[in-house]
């Protein structure tokens, strides 16, 4: 009989009998360790180049090029019309691009919307959460302006231990709902730090205004602070670096080494051939090299003989090894292999379709991540302020404002693996209901009005210049393409004879 019914549990079985980790809060588990992973995280995305990859590679894919707005207004809960959704919305999305494309959206001046994005979501990722401080800037044409703030000055002041309401320097209520952040007026590892002060800043002002934006992703209940992406895959990722690092200095002492000179007679033989003294025997066999070369006769000391070296490295298995390594930490990034490597050598299309449409589902859930704690909780800010400068008309703001910030976020578009298959695809969703342009155009970073209104210029500049418009190729296509689009379909298969590798 066992010990317990789960072996899962059993404190008997040799390969799990010590693995008895704790069992503390979400806090406790994780705030003591903080600052130790930030500061591995930080290391390896500076010094391991898969690493620093890997981050990048998540950036392009999640931020890339930066998010659109559409604003998105819920007319029908505010008693409007689809006509004036459509009016305020080309009007809301005018104002923010004179906000957002400009250096006035940052406080330090040294960024556009997209660049505090991509700033934000990259301490995400290395730092395991992003600080930001909205401003209010009374010199500037729209007042908003975003501080960032680095993580590491959130903090308890004056080393306090945590507590039941404050946590990693965040001030709690009894829901667990942030009240208040403090935060050290200096980096603690600035050079020029002097003696620590600390500043309390509300969560919220008297009337409801955000005062302070974390953004963290909480996998735990009762988590106050974020972790790093790499935390889980760490010590995987240190030790095929010094595995790698071993690997390559092996190879390299190996590759100096061109052969051995083999002298038999020990010492006690030399001296009796040397009448008691071998120094000047010695002596002329230090001073003596040897160069190799191509067809080379190399004299050798009367007794010595030449010996081969035959090193082993590299290993053999040392490709195999580190791809399988490589492999896991993909599989922790949430990465696939081909993507991490940028190797798409022993893929074929379809395996690379499946690849990138499994890394998309990720990739969508975390826009959507940072879409709905950073890009939404900015533009309610600014769109308030908009609001109270009569700048935009919005009647009983703060009684209806999910309905009047209610947004959508477009990013950058995930390209196509086969563009010919994947627009005939397109085109056969929308044919049968199940898509729309602005769905598709949306999928590719584009926005649809936009795209239909540079397709009427053109068409308009076509006839104006007595040009083909095209109408008819354009019908011809759209009618080849459903015949055409299903065969192409039906003969995609890995054993296909004109299938593209990738």
């Amino acid at each position: 009989m066992t010990d317990t019914s789960h072996k899962a549990a059993s404190q008997t079985l040799r390969e799990i009998a010590s693995w008895l980790p704790g069992r503390g809060s979400a806090d406790s588990d994780l705030l003591p360790e903080l600052d130790t992973i930030v500061a591995r995280s930080r290391d390896l995305t500076r010094n391991h180049g898969i690493a620093a990859g890997a981050m990048q590679t998540l950036s392009d894919n999640i931020v890339g090029t930066g998010f659109r707005l559409s604003a998105k207004p819920d007319y029908k809960a505010l008693g409007k019309t689809k006509e004036w959704e459509e009016e305020w919305q080309a009007h809301v999305e005018s104002l923010w691009r004179s906000w957002s494309e400009t250096f006035e959206c940052d406080a330090a001046k040294s960024l556009t919307f997209h660049g505090l994005t991509t700033q934000v979501f990259k301490s995400c990722l290395i730092n395991g959460e992003a600080l930001a401080i909205p401003l209010w800037l009374k010199d500037r044409k729209f007042s908003t302006a975003i501080q960032l703030v680095e993580p590491d000055r959130l903090s308890n002041p004056n080393g306090q231990t945590d507590s039941k309401t404050l946590r990693g320097g965040i001030e709690i209520d009894k829901y667990g709902a942030p009240v208040a952040y403090y935060i050290q007026k200096d980096h603690p590892g600035d050079f020029w730090t002097g003696t620590a002060s600390w500043e309390r800043i509300p969560a919220f002002t008297s009337f409801g205004r955000r005062r302070v934006l974390h953004v963290h992703d909480i996998s735990r209940i009762g988590q106050s602070r974020g972790k790093p992406v790499l935390s889980s895959i760490m010590p995987m990722f240190k030790m095929l670096d010094h595995y790698e690092r071993s690997e390559l200095q092996a190879a390299i002492v190996n590759a100096m080494i061109a052969a051995f000179i083999e002298t038999p007679m020990d010492g006690e033989s030399l001296n009796e051939l040397f009448g008691g003294s071998s120094d000047d025997y010695l002596s002329a066999k230090k001073d003596w090299q040897v160069k190799l070369e191509g067809g080379s006769i190399i004299p050798v000391f009367p007794g010595d003989k030449v010996a081969p070296f035959t090193p082993s490295r590299p290993n053999s298995a040392y490709g195999a090894f580190v791809e399988n390594l490589l492999r896991h930490i993909g599989t922790g990034l949430n990465i696939p292999y081909e993507l991490l490597l940028k190797d798409f050598s022993k893929t074929n299309y379809s395996s690379a379709r499946s690849a990138l449409l499994e890394a998309w589902r990720y990739f969508n859930g975390r826009r959507q991540w940072l879409s709905t704690y950073w890009a939404t909780p900015v533009y309610e800010l600014w769109l308030e302020e908009a609001v109270n400068k009569g700048l935009v008309d919005a009647p009983d703001f703060y009684e209806n404002r999910y309905a009047y910030t209610r947004c959508k976020w477009i990013g950058p578009g995930r390209g196509w693996v086969d563009p010919v298959k994947e627009a005939q695809a397109c085109q056969i969703r929308m044919d049968i209901g199940l898509s729309t342009l602005e769905a598709e155009c949306a999928g590719q970073g584009l926005d649809w009005e936009e795209v239909l209104e540079q397709r009427a210029r053109e068409k308009a500049k076509l006839a104006e210049l007595g040009l083909t418009t095209g109408d008819n190729n354009e019908t011809h296509a759209k009618n080849s393409v459903g015949n055409n689009a299903r065969d192409a379909f039906d003969n995609d298969s890995d054993s296909a004879p004109n299938e593209p590798n990738t």
